[in-house]
C-alpha cells in the first residue's frame, strides 16, 4: 500500500530563492506578510534572499516579526489581522517550525478575521491564503506537511492538520541552517529523527512513509552523531540534515506522529524544553515498546537502516541535554486525561495506556 497526498512543490538546495522563488511568486499582485522570529530569519541570510526575490517580482511585503518559540494563538490572530488590514494575497513563513507552523495559522485568521480560537479549532473556515515556507532549520519538516502547532489561550499546544495548509511551494538551502547554534542543531535533527521513528511504528504507515523515515534517519545518523561529539559540521553535513528533515516531514504528512510527540508537548508546556528534545527524550521507551509490542516491525526498523538498536539508543540519548525536570506528581496526575483517546498516542503501535504514560513522565 502506497497512498499519499503531497501538493508542496518544494525546491531545495543551495541559492533555491535565489533561483526559484520568482517562478512561485508568479500570479501574486502582493502585498505579501513575511512571518518571522526576532533574529533567524536575518542571521541565516533567508530573509533578505525573500526580499530580493520580492523586489525582483514587483510585490511590496509586509513583516511580522513576533513569532516565538511555541507560537502564539493569539500572535497568529494579530497577524492574521495585519495581513488582512493590509490586502496581503500570500502569507510567506521564514524559519524553523514556529515561524512555518504560524504562518499556516495566519493565513487562515488573515482569511477569516475575527474568527474565533473555537471556530478555528472546529475548522469554521473554508479556503485559507496561500503560504509559502522557507525554512532556516533542519528539523521540523513543516515545509511539506499540512499541520500548524501553535499554543492556545490555555498555555496547551495543539496541532491543526488539514490538507488546505500545505504550502503551496516550499524551499529549503541549507546554507541557511550554518547560522545555527549547537543547541538548535540538536534538538531540529532529534526532531527529524523523531518524526522519522514516530511514522515508522505509526498504524498509518506504508511502504512510502517508511522509506521515507529510513532514508531520513540514515542521512541524519552521521551529521548527528558529529554534532552531539560537538564537532563543526560542513554545509554537507547540512545538507544531509535538511534532506533528512524533508524526510521526515514527509512521512508524517501520510501517518503523523506517535506518543513522543504528543507527550512531549508536556515537557515544553511545563518545563520550556526544546520541542525537539521533548520528542525525543521518549524515543528509547518507544523503542523498547516496539520491541515488546511488535518485534517484527522492530526488526524490520533496524534491517532496513542496517544500524543496530543499541547504537540507535546511543545516538539519541547522546543528543539530550541533561537536566533536572520540575514535574510534580500533581502536575502529571492532572494532565493524564489528555491523553485518554488521544488519536496521536492511538496512532501508535501496540497499547499505550495512561498508566505506561505516567510512567514514562515520573521517569523524566
Amino acid at each position: 500500500m502506497m497512498n499519499f497526498y503531497m501538493p508542496a512543490k518544494v525546491f531545495a538546495g543551495e541559492y533555491a530563492v535565489r533561483d526559484h522563488m520568482k517562478d512561485a511568486l508568479k500570479g501574486f499582485r502582493g502585498p505579501v506578510l513575511l512571518v518571522t522570529g526576532a533574529s533567524s530569519a536575518k542571521k541565516s541570510g533567508a530573509l533578505d534572499d525573500v526580499l530580493s526575490a520580492l523586489r525582483d517580482a514587483g510585490l511590496e511585503s509586509r513583516i511580522y516579526d513576533g513569532i516565538r518559540e511555541n507560537p502564539l494563538l493569539t500572535s497568529c490572530m494579530e497577524a492574521g489581522q495585519l495581513a488582512h488590514d493590509a490586502g496581503c494575497d500570500l502569507i510567506i513563513g521564514i524559519g524553523g517550525g514556529s515561524p512555518m507552523d504560524a504562518a499556516k495559522s495566519i493565513a487562515i485568521f488573515a482569511a477569516y478575521p475575527g474568527l474565533s480560537e473555537a471556530d478555528f479549532y472546529k475548522k469554521a473556515w473554508a479556503t485559507p491564503l496561500p503560504v509559502i515556507a522557507v525554512g532556516t532549520t533542519s528539523g521540523t519538516g513543516s515545509e511539506v506537511t499540512a499541520v500548524s502547532v501553535v499554543t492556545d489561550s490555555t498555555g496547551r499546544k495543539h496541532s491543526i492538520n488539514d490538507p488546505r495548509l500545505f504550502p503551496v511551494a516550499s524551499f529549503g538551502d541549507p546554507r541557511y541552517t550554518m547560522s545555527m547554534p549547537l543547541p538548535v542543531t540538536l534538538s531540529t535533527g532529534a526532531d527529524a529523527i523523531a518524526h522519522s521513528m514516530e511514522s515508522f511504528f505509526s498504524r498509518k504507515a506504508n511502504e512510502f512513509s517508511r522509506a521515507a523515515a529510513i532514508r531520513g534517519i540514515r542521512l541524519a545518523y552521521a551529521p548527528m552523531k558529529k554534532a552531539a561529539a560537538g564537532e563543526a559540521l560542513t554545509l554537507a553535513d547540512r545538507s544531509d540534515l535538511y534532506e533528512a528533515s524533508i524526510l521526515g516531514g514527509l512521512a508524517i504528512s501520510v501517518t503523523g506522529t506517535a506518543y513522543p510527540h504528543n507527550v512531549g508537548y508536556f515537557l515544553t508546556e511545563h518545563c520550556n524544553v526544546p520541542h525537539g528534545f521533548a520528542c525525543a527524550v521518549f524515543l528509547p521507551s518507544l523503542m523498547e515498546h516496539i520491541r515488546k509490542e511488535a518485534p517484527e516491525t522492530a526488526d524490520a526498523f533496524y534491517s532496513a537502516l542496517d544500524i543496530s538498536e543499541a547504537d540507535m539508543r546511543a545516538l539519541i540519548v547522546s543528543t539530550l541535554p541533561e537536566e533536572k525536570l520540575g514535574l510534580s506528581e500533581e502536575d502529571i496526575e492532572n494532565e493524564l486525561p489528555r491523553w485518554e483517546n488521544n488519536g496521536t498516542v492511538k496512532n501508535t503501535l501496540g497499547t499505550v495506556t495512561q498508566d505506561y504514560i505516567r510512567g514514562l513522565l515520573k521517569s523524566v
